[in-house]
């Protein structure tokens, strides 16, 4: 069995350079890869084009990023809890490619298992079919998605071992499953590392045959995107 780990977060992405596609997985704050995108601040690889569902807020996630104009496009479905995100595309500083949230996940998807393009009805007759081949299937106008293709797939996961099988918690398995092998080079970074063979194969959400390498970050905040609480009696 094929031993993906790695020392750390430092070793996982040394060869990731400027002007690369990027895919990070993540919804909201929850699930996103906190220590790859610090290491992605302190590299300062600029240039970056970033596939991810939303770009995090102004100051944690992606939002690190966009702070020190590090992502040259960003490609999304959500992107409103990021004012420093709203003024770049405003002023122009940064392209966006606002996806529907479906069609994004299956974009991932399809790169995933090795579907080049599929048919879709979801955005026809909006801007987001604007240039793109139109098929009919039973009577419904469907818009031609191609996959993505990434350079990296950076994404997080509760648990993992050392031949990069994935187990995902909860919501945090969101975009992180679909992304997972998307890309030519797919990094896990996990609360807890385990040797090969310690975890249930009836457990394993994502198989490491998809994985490239695998590290244990470290320190993660977990922060809350919009927290609300009732007020006490």
């Amino acid at each position: 069995m094929i031993n993906k780990k790695v020392a750390n977060v430092r070793e996982a992405l040394h060869d990731l350079e400027d002007n690369m596609t990027i895919m990070l997985g993540g919804f909201g704050l929850c699930g996103i890869p906190e220590n790859s995108i610090a290491e992605l601040v302190s590299k300062n690889v600029k240039g970056l084009t970033c596939i991810s569902n939303n770009a995090g807020v102004d100051d944690f996630g992606l939002g690190l990023l966009l702070q020190k104009h590090q992502i040259k496009k960003m490609i999304s479905s959500y992107v409103g809890e990021n004012a420093e995100f709203e003024r770049q595309m405003l002023s122009g500083e940064l392209e966006v490619e606002l996806t529907p949230q479906g069609t994004l996940a299956e974009k991932c998807r399809a790169a995933q298992v090795g579907i080049p393009a599929f048919y879709t009805p979801a955005g026809y007759g909006t801007e987001v079919a604007e240039g793109k081949e139109v098929r009919v299937f039973n009577g419904k106008p469907h818009i031609l998605e191609n996959a993505f293709d990434a350079d990296f797939a950076i994404v997080k996961a509760w648990k993992g071992d050392e031949a990069g099988n994935l187990i995902f918690k909860g919501t945090a398995r969101n975009f992180n499953a679909c992304m997972a092998g998307a890309a030519r080079i797919t990094i896990a970074e996990v609360e807890e590392l385990v040797p090969a063979g310690e975890l249930d194969p009836n457990q394993i959400h994502i198989p490491g045959i998809f994985v490239k390498r695998i590290f244990q970050g470290e320190k993660y905040e977990k922060r809350i995107e919009q927290k609300t609480v009732r007020q006490k009696n």
